[in-house]
């Protein structure tokens, strides 16, 4: 597969790897159990964007591109978007542990695991070979609408900022 563009299907069978938030994890040092998050399957009935990091607590990421949607979650809903999913290569208890972090305990923005970046593989979209690379996919109900590779450093196309006018 090759990287996504405006206009194609979100491919079928990805699956990231999750901690679900409930009341026994809502502790920050609480592990749970990961499980499957069945992306595909879930974006064909949801408006939802996708974002993917290099990493979860690194710089970039935590300074700038998850405060550009954690501060702007009203607006983002009242354009219509049902989740925000953020992927990196962390394993999924990192990921978990990110968004408590960030004061995030419910499903509009889920934090996962993009298992051995297969997902982030697939497109093309790595930032080395062991890292997701930092873009932005809009998926609404199964067909992309948007998808930006960021072209080097900072965040110019893949942050709340650049996604929003394109909703």
């Amino acid at each position: 597969m090759s990287a996504l563009k405006a206009g194609d299907s979100f491919p079928d069978d990805v699956v990231f790897g999750w901690v679900p938030p409930t009341p026994e994890n809502k502790d920050i040092t609480a592990c749970g159990v990961p499980t499957k998050f069945p992306a595909s399957s879930q974006f064909k009935n949801k408006k939802v964007i996708l974002v993917s990091v290099p990493g979860a607590f690194t710089p970039t990421c935590q300074a700038n591109h998850i405060p550009s949607f954690t501060g702007k979650i009203a607006e983002l809903k009242a354009k219509g978007v049902d989740q925000i999913v953020v992927i990196a290569s962390n394993d999924p208890w990192v990921m978990s542990a990110w968004g408590k972090a960030n004061n995030i305990h419910d499903e509009f923005i889920i934090f996962a695991s993009d298992d051995e970046c297969k997902f982030s593989k697939s497109i093309g979209w790595l930032a080395a070979p062991t890292r997701t690379g930092r873009y932005a996919i809009v998926i609404d109900h199964g067909k992309v609408t948007y998808a930006e590779l960021e072209p080097a450093g900072g965040v110019t196309v893949s942050g709340a900022d650049a996604i929003l006018p394109k909703l």
